[in-house]
């Protein structure tokens, strides 16, 4: 796996306050990072921050709400179509955890740890190497979030699409595994999980990242 670039950082920074809940502070240092960026990245990030300003303050809350909070084929977290709702989220949560640990910066407190806002800043901020090691071993799951939000002609897709290139090239089983949990879901089992207790998608208690 290559080393992270500098465009990549700017990348992930950029996606990690576009993905977040909108407000005006996160989309003004968006536009800052946007200068330091070339195209296409920065025309998929212009669509986006276009489309939620031009919403307007309000509209955009309920939207974000209505895309990422209720649809859970756009969920933001991460293990949620790793795991599922079997006792192997858990495990999976923590593989997160740990990694932030591993860098010397602890856990989000007020979000879970596999929220694909959170990873994108850790990758852009704390440690571009083990932050695009969780990002492309999730790359399935971010797959099947962009297909989603292309489905729906959500603004935030080409936020999710500029997040996908600076990730290893898929291979064809990875795409085939994408365009089955889209059609299927994820893996589910009935047993309570431990150490986190969640719902699907998970409660936010807040909507910051790290």
């Amino acid at each position: 796996m290559r080393k992270p670039t500098l465009a990549d950082r700017l990348t992930w920074q950029c996606a990690s306050l576009l993905l977040s809940y909108p407000d005006e502070h996160r989309l003004g240092t968006a536009a800052e990072l946007l200068a330091h960026l070339s195209s296409p990245a920065a025309q998929q990030f212009s669509h986006t921050m276009t489309a939620i300003r031009a919403a307007g303050p309000l509209r955009a809350a309920q939207d974000y709400v209505a895309t990422f909070d209720l649809r859970r084929r756009c969920t933001l977290y991460l293990t949620y179509w790793t795991a599922g709702d079997t006792r192997n989220r858990g495990a999976a949560m923590l593989a997160f955890a740990a990694a932030y640990r591993a860098a010397g910066v602890p856990p989000p407190a007020g979000e879970a740890p596999d929220h694909l806002p959170v990873a994108l800043e850790f990758a852009a901020t704390v440690d571009p190497v083990a932050g695009r090691r969780l990002l492309a071993g999730h790359r399935v799951p971010i797959e099947v979030l962009h297909t989603a939000l292309c489905d729906m002609s959500s603004p935030y897709a080409p936020t999710v699409a500029a997040v996908l290139t600076t990730l290893p090239t898929p291979s064809t089983a990875d795409l085939q595994r994408a365009q089955r949990l889209a059609a299927e879901g994820p893996p589910a089992e009935a047993v309570g999980l431990a150490p986190f207790t969640l719902t699907v998608p998970p409660r936010r208690a807040s909507r910051g990242a790290i």
